[in-house]
């Protein structure tokens, strides 16, 4: 009798790998997608302009920050540039995906840009603690599994937003912050890490009042300096002395 073997690649276990990893994320994704939907209308966006802006866009800080720019009325220079502030941390997601994503090809590291959000850059960070060796299949599988639940559940908080009124007053936006919580401090396991965590988030909690919201660009920079200041005083490991 013939012996099965596996056949699968070592691409698709990654891609799938991914998608798992990214799936319990979505508990908090599909809450904030349902209320970037409902509040679509209110703020003057169609419905179409709400899902193409999930497609294209797809930045759901940025996404919120530009509808209530639109509903006070402000001028397009003024959406693009503080959409823009808000989202230069994807900067440094890129900075640091460099090395690892070093060796795929020009064309499919655009491709997968589009898909680099702050829950694929944490299941990315994971992967990599893992060892994935296709890591750039692991990243798609991820970005398909986040991207696909945001347009999804955008689309439902479109509908909802039309039927169920006052849906973006349920408080559903504290899953989002709780998703984000969970992410940050799973992450967490240097001092090095912890140190950066608090100066950034104190600094953006002092900040907060700042307009274009500076106050995330100067809790990044507060947090990338108190975690480089203290990683010199991390003890050196045997392996890094081998």
């Amino acid at each position: 009798m013939m012996k099965l073997t596996n056949h699968t690649s070592p691409a698709a276990m990654a891609f799938k790998q991914g998608f798992v990893a990214t799936l319990p994320m979505q508990l908090g994704v599909a809450p904030f997608a349902i209320i970037f939907g409902t509040l679509a209308a209110p703020s003057g966006l169609p419905p179409w302009a709400a899902l193409a802006m999930s497609v294209l866009v797809y930045a759901g800080s940025a996404q919120f920050l530009a509808l209530t720019l639109l509903a006070a009325s402000a001028t397009w220079p003024v959406i693009v540039l503080t959409t823009l502030v808000v989202n230069l941390r994807h900067a440094l997601y890129s900075a640091t995906l460099q090395g690892p994503l070093a060796n795929v090809p020009f064309w499919r590291r655009a491709a997968l840009a589009y898909f680099l959000t702050d829950e694929t850059f944490a299941a990315v960070q994971s992967g990599l603690n893992q060892k994935v060796t296709r890591i750039d299949a692991f990243m798609l599988g991820s970005g398909l599994c986040n991207c696909s639940c945001w347009v999804v559940f955008t689309a439902v908080g479109i509908l909802l937003g039309q039927a169920v009124p006052q849906l973006q007053h349920w408080g559903l936006e504290f899953a989002m912050v709780a998703t984000f919580t969970g992410i940050v401090v799973s992450m967490l396991l240097t001092r090095a890490q912890l140190v950066a965590a608090i100066a950034a988030g104190l600094t953006a909690l002092f900040a907060a009042g700042l307009p274009y919201k500076l106050g995330l660009m100067l809790a990044v920079v507060a947090g990338v300096a108190a975690g480089m200041a203290a990683a010199r005083f991390e003890p050196i490991s045997k392996t890094q002395t081998a």
